[in-house]
């Protein structure tokens, strides 16, 4: 019922920016809580942040406190990810998800986006 497709990943050295858009279709965007993970190379899939439906509440992984910002724009079906003070260990593949609740658990995400690679180099 939703489709997320993600744009925004590329190479970046240390202590740069990057900044995600992750574009929702439909028109109950509004409805679903929304997720960043990522996924580096022979690792787990980790949580990064979650925004609330309204964009109320934002929750953060601590090693992205301070330096990553999540916000949506309910009414262009869109969720962000602003990173700023990347590090090499940020490298990973980035996703945007849906959930029907707050949750940093992958397993409770409903749809997802395609992925999109963030290299930082040092």
């Amino acid at each position: 019922q939703v489709q997320l497709v993600e744009s925004g990943g590329g190479l970046v050295q240390a202590g740069g920016s990057l900044r995600f858009s992750c574009v929702a279709s439909g028109r109950t965007f509004s409805s679903y809580a929304m997720g960043w993970f990522r996924q580096a190379p022979g690792k787990d899939r980790k949580f990064v942040a979650y925004i609330s439906t309204g964009g109320a509440s934002t929750y953060y992984a601590d090693s992205m406190k301070g330096r990553f910002t999540i916000s949506r724009d309910n009414a262009r079906n869109t969720l962000y990810l602003q990173m700023n003070s990347l590090k090499p260990e940020d490298t990973a593949v980035y996703y945007c998800a849906a959930a029907i609740k707050l949750t940093v658990l992958a397993y409770e995400y409903s749809y997802w986006g395609q992925g999109t690679q963030v290299t930082v180099s040092s």
